[in-house]
C-alpha cells in the first residue's frame, strides 16, 4: 500500500476573469480563465474545464505507458484525442462525460488484441478517471506500421 500523496496548486486573481496556477513543486505557471460560454469568459486561455479533461486524459496516457511497459508491448506512436462535455443538469453545471480516442501505432498485427486489452486495461486503472463521477468513453484505434 502506497502512502499518501499531496499536490500543492495555488491559485492567484489576475484581472478580469483570469488567474494564474502556480505550484512549489513546478516551474511551469498555467495562466487560467472563464471560458467563453460563460459571461465574460476568455478565449485562448486555459479553463477549468480544459484541465479538468485535460486530467483525465494525461493520467489515462501515463497509466498506458506503465501498463505497456509491463506487458512488454511494442508500438511506434501514441496520441490520445479528449472531449470533456460539460452540462448543466438540475441548476447545477457538471463535466459529465469525457471522451478518449486513443490512436495506437503497433508493428505487429499478431498483437493488435493485446494492444486493445492494454488501452482499455489503462482506462479502467486510471486514478483520475476513478476519481470523478463522469462518464469516460474510450474508443481505441489501432494502426499497424
Amino acid at each position: 500500500m502506497m502512502d499518501a500523496h499531496f499536490y500543492t496548486v495555488n491559485v492567484e486573481w489576475l484581472a478580469d476573469k483570469k488567474g494564474i496556477l502556480t505550484s512549489p513543486e513546478l516551474a511551469q505557471n498555467v495562466e487560467v480563465a472563464t471560458p467563453p460560454p460563460f459571461q465574460g469568459g476568455v478565449e485562448q486561455i486555459w479553463s477549468p474545464e480544459h484541465l479538468f479533461t485535460s486530467a483525465v486524459v494525461s493520467c489515462f496516457m501515463t497509466t498506458f505507458l506503465a501498463i505497456a511497459a509491463n506487458s512488454k508491448l511494442t508500438y511506434s506512436d501514441f496520441k490520445c484525442n479528449a472531449k470533456g462535455k460539460l452540462e448543466q443538469i438540475e441548476g447545477k453545471y457538471l463535466m459529465t462525460e469525457v471522451l478518449l480516442e486513443a490512436h495506437l501505432t503497433i508493428d505487429n498485427i499478431e498483437n493488435k488484441e493485446k494492444a486493445e486489452r492494454i488501452l482499455e486495461k489503462s482506462e479502467r486503472a486510471c486514478l483520475i478517471s476513478n476519481s470523478i463521477k463522469s462518464t469516460v468513453t474510450l474508443t481505441p484505434i489501432i494502426n499497424i506500421a
